[in-house]
């Protein structure tokens, strides 16, 4: 079946799509990154490799495989290849603490874990069950089966799982969330008018991200090109850009501003860029403003969950006049607003929003009461994913976020939860209690600050606190102020009123 059939069929597995890419534009570029690059023959060569060298060592199907790396192409073959075996990739963030890491690797019961050398020597003290394969070093090369090698061939559901994804890099064990193949095919049929066939993308977010998946999956479903960044650099991404005449491009918020920000971008011939997009955190309407005047090409922003539920699309080049909100639901999407008590909300009222798609979660794994929690079902019986924000329709049907209901801090496009934060903080012996908010930040789009109430008897700074708290954490949790109080502000019932911290602050951007 050609790829072109595939891609209008109801149902077709990735792996399939690009063994077909192979077969007719196989000396395409597929993906690329500063050192090299695979072509659609090339990658579904090493495909194969990974996937036959995995049923070698005995890896089964359903089983995860866990990787923990800086973005390459070998990464992605990895990846790409423990799908074709049937397996279920699992990306793990690098700038999780060594525990935390150790953590999603038992979780997600992966016997195999492919790292880069700054990886393997951060859980170098762990234990871990799992094989580990540095990605970076001819140990890879030697792992592969050799080449020309197939693997046995695996038959794949829609309801398998195709990745793992974690919720953010805690100090305990993070929610895996598991996508299913179904849940990707929707991303990648979606895209058919995305005019990703003929697309050269760049990432420059991770691809332990999902943001960075929604879109480097369906330039491959398609047949593009994916250019990865191994680490982002608003100067390095123009000269990359202008360089590979860059078309498509997922950044987060925080990314524009910096891009907008370099002093000459102006000079930098942006001209190939037909779609930019935009997901992850709260985006300025001045910043959607300023790009649609000076970056050639549409500019979509996107609101949506890593565990799926129903995602909005703003075209911010067809919708000037709607820039202050996330868009309308897209095609195929029920979005709804519900009370606390669970109750739908009248139209115009603000509710919490909840959501139904083909692009769902399975569930948290190994997670069911947690699972249970983040469901909603409507009258009769369909399920929705609570996306825990609060919001409301305006009379176009265009959604506008009003606040978070869960304490979810986005910092750099990452998901940061402040309990995780307070739950290191408060094990400090000078701290009584404690708390954490996101406050903005030009740098990062929001940023973690403390508040902790000194333990009499104990004498620390609250800069000594907070260093030895940040040692503890992931790089992206880390505070950066913490302000000693002589009593947190509660309601009635005993609730920390985060918001009036927030007012008492009264922070400029960090």
């Amino acid at each position: 079946m050609s790829a072109e059939a595939l891609l209008t069929s109801d149902f077709a597995t990735l792996p399939d799509i690009i063994r077909e890419h192979a077969k007719e534009r196989g000396g395409k570029t597929a993906v690329a990154d500063a050192q090299a690059s695979y072509d659609y023959a090339e990658l579904d060569a090493m495909m194969d490799r990974v996937a036959a060298a995995l049923q070698r060592d005995g890896v089964e199907q359903g089983q995860s495989v866990a990787i923990i790396s800086a973005s390459s192409i070998a990464y992605a073959a990895v990846f790409l290849g423990a799908l074709r075996a049937g397996c279920v990739a699992a990306p793990l963030a690098p700038s999780s603490t060594p525990e935390a890491l150790a953590a999603m690797i038992a979780d997600c019961g992966a016997p195999l874990v492919f790292l880069d050398g700054d990886n393997q020597a951060a859980i170098a003290e762990q234990r871990i069950a799992a094989k580990q394969i540095r990605l970076d070093t001819p140990e890879f090369e030697a792992w592969l089966a050799p080449p020309g090698s197939k693997p046995r061939p695996v038959t794949i559901a829609p309801a398998d799982g195709f990745n793992i994804i974690y919720s953010s890099g805690t100090t305990g064990t993070p929610k895996g969330i598991v996508q299913s193949h179904a849940m990707r095919w929707s991303h990648i049929g979606r895209n058919s008018a995305g005019g990703y066939g003929d697309a050269v993308t760049m990432n420059s977010t991770p691809l332990y991200s999902n943001t960075t998946l929604v879109s480097f999956l369906p330039t491959l479903g398609w047949g593009g090109t994916v250019v990865l960044m191994k680490k982002f650099d608003a100067r390095a991404f123009l000269e990359l850009a202008e360089k590979h005449r860059v078309t498509h491009a997922m950044l987060v918020p925080v990314q524009y501003q910096r891009i907008m920000a370099v002093p000459d971008f102006d000079r930098f011939d942006l001209s190939a860029f037909r779609l930019k997009t935009s997901t992850s955190a709260p985006f300025s309407p001045t910043l959607k403003a300023d790009i649609l005047a000076r970056w050639p090409g549409r500019l979509v922003e996107f609101y949506g969950m890593t565990e799926g539920g129903a995602s909005t699309g703003l075209d911010c080049t067809a919708f000037p006049d709607k820039l202050h909100t996330v868009g309308q639901p897209l095609p195929g999407h029920d979005m709804r607003l519900i009370d606390d008590d669970g109750n739908e909300v009248a139209q115009g009222e603000t509710g919490e929003v909840v959501g139904r798609s083909p692009a769902m979660m399975t569930g948290y794994h190994g997670r069911k009461q947690a699972t249970a929690e983040a469901e909603w079902y409507d009258k009769d019986g369909n399920r929705f994913i609570r996306h825990g924000d609060i919001g409301r329709f305006d009379e176009d049907g265009f959604l506008i976020l009003m606040d978070r209901k869960k304490d979810l801090i986005i910092s750099g496009g990452f998901n940061i939860y402040p309990v995780d934060i307070e739950a290191v903080l408060k094990q400090h012996p000078a701290v009584q209690e404690c708390t954490v908010i996101g406050v903005p930040s030009e740098k990062w789009g929001e940023t973690p600050v403390g508040f902790y109430v000194p333990n009499s008897g104990v004498d620390a700074s609250a800069d000594e606190i907070m260093a030895w708290t940040n040692n503890q954490l992931g790089k992206t949790q880390r505070l950066s102020a913490l302000h000693p109080i002589d009593e947190l502000p509660r309601s009635a019932i005993g609730k920390v009123l985060k918001r009036e911290l927030r007012d008492r602050l009264a922070v400029q951007p960090a």
